[in-house]
């Protein structure tokens, strides 16, 4: 079984995604079921999970809709506002929500998680039973670190492994295999083409989290970019855990038989 833990769908002609800047041009189109669905079933994934990529409850209650309606769609990553009443918001939404996310990355002040109102509305994720998805890179890492450490009862997944630079990698691997220090922090060996050197990545985060830790993500269309869907596959190891075991404990995920 294999479960892509990390795949995005949109559609910019109907909604703005300000971080689709000209170098990006080659994503500005729509993405949808009817594009990724022949690419799962040629490299025979089950399901995924479908994560946000704008910061608009609208887009999260789009993500359900056609989670309900795509027998693919395991679980929706969402966005909701962690600095507003998390709970109410939470009660708008119907679904398959798994997971929140917001991109942190693209906030001006590294310490953005640290806010009195972020930690507040991280707090009411996790006693809700989500998972919190961490969009981070190296800079953001020590904020990161921060936040795991004060909800140890919340289910935490760094994306695209903090998205290794191409250089001056020390204060990114010290910050990736310190969360790993922290159990209730998985990873997704995802956009791996997109930033730098897969395979290096990709061994070091197993000996930081474990293959019970990891989980495969193709980071779809995005990958686009530098590579074809299968890509990654073709990196990551042929274990049960890292194609679909950790995904379906991490999130919860219902799917036709669980491993």
């Amino acid at each position: 079984m294999i479960v892509d833990s990390h795949q995005h769908y949109w559609d910019p002609s109907a909604a703005d995604y300000p971080w689709m800047t000209d170098e990006l041009a080659a994503l500005r189109r729509s993405f949808g079921p009817g594009d990724l669905e022949p690419l799962l079933r040629e490299h025979g994934v089950t399901g995924t999970i479908v994560v946000q990529a704008r910061h608009d409850l609208a887009e999260t209650r789009e993500l359900l809709a056609l989670a309900a309606e795509t027998p693919s769609l395991l679980g929706v990553v969402g966005w909701i506002d962690l600095t507003a009443d998390v709970e109410e918001q939470l009660a708008t939404l119907e679904g398959p929500l798994v997971g929140i996310r917001h991109q942190v990355h693209d906030e001006t002040d590294p310490e953005w998680l640290l806010g009195d109102d972020v930690q507040r509305g991280l707090a009411a994720v996790g006693a809700g039973g989500l998972v919190y998805d961490l969009l981070v890179r190296a800079r953001e890492l020590p904020a990161a670190i921060e936040t795991v450490r004060r909800h140890p009862g919340t289910s935490f997944v760094l994306d695209h492994v903090a998205k290794a630079p191409a250089s001056s990698r020390d204060a990114w691997a010290k910050g990736v295999s310190a969360l790993a220090e922290l159990p209730n922090v998985a990873c997704k060996l995802s956009g791996l083409f997109t930033e730098a050197d897969p395979e290096g990545t990709v061994a070091l985060a197993l000996g930081w989290f474990g293959p019970e830790r990891c989980m495969f993500g193709s980071d779809w269309p995005v990958c686009l970019l530098a590579s074809r869907y299968g890509d990654a596959l073709s990196v990551i190891p042929d274990d049960p855990d890292v194609l679909a075991g950790t995904a379906i404990r991490t999130y919860g995920l219902a799917v036709p038989s669980a491993v």
